[in-house]
């Protein structure tokens, strides 16, 4: 996928975001999220990612994006449509073994490494047992022009306090609705 991220205008940034906007400005795995049909949403953890995704692979690409200068970090958009790819627990394992290997990443606590370094254990890992569906290109282009122009407010909902979310959902008042 020679071109993706200009093909797309997506822009790889670090950290979580709570919105696309126009450019794409998202994480790595938040784009994934969007490019294998899922709804938008903030991915501040690996563990907000759904359970069809590699949790060792989108851990070091977690890695990666965060730690990556903002160059670098658009090196990383040919792999968005490879990350859904979970696999047994037996096979998780061996990628997450290979990923400390390869780079001293072990589970949430990583040690720096350097971002070519990283590239390649990530390209290894995902060698490693099944790999992602196939997302046909013009698929993947509409969800992200979509979650790219959804208005802000759909993506943050309003919600009031807590107290007034308990009180609607138990009945005693109305929920605003959302917009």
């Amino acid at each position: 996928m020679e071109g993706f991220d200009h093909i797309l205008n997506w822009k790889l940034k670090a950290g979580s975001h709570p919105f696309p906007g126009k450019d794409g400005g998202t994480c790595i795995n938040e784009a994934a999220l969007v490019a294998a049909g899922f709804p938008y949403r903030p991915v501040r953890s690996i563990l907000d990612m759904p359970p069809c995704f590699s949790r060792p692979i989108c851990s070091l690409a977690m890695l990666l994006n965060d730690e990556a200068d903002d160059a670098e970090r658009q090196r990383l958009m040919p792999f968005v449509t490879r990350l859904a790819c979970a696999d047994t627990p037996e096979v998780e394992r061996r990628r997450a073994a290979y990923i400390d290997v390869q780079i001293g990443f072990s589970d949430l606590y990583p040690r720096r490494a350097r971002f070519e370094r990283g590239l390649r254990a990530l390209e290894g890992a995902l060698a490693i047992g099944r790999q992602a569906d196939s997302i046909a290109f013009d698929a993947m282009r509409d969800r992200m022009d979509v979650a790219r122009t959804q208005p802000e407010a759909a993506a943050q909902r309003k919600g009031g306090t807590l107290s007034a979310k308990l009180n609607a959902w138990f009945g005693l008042t109305k929920a605003e609705p959302a917009e």
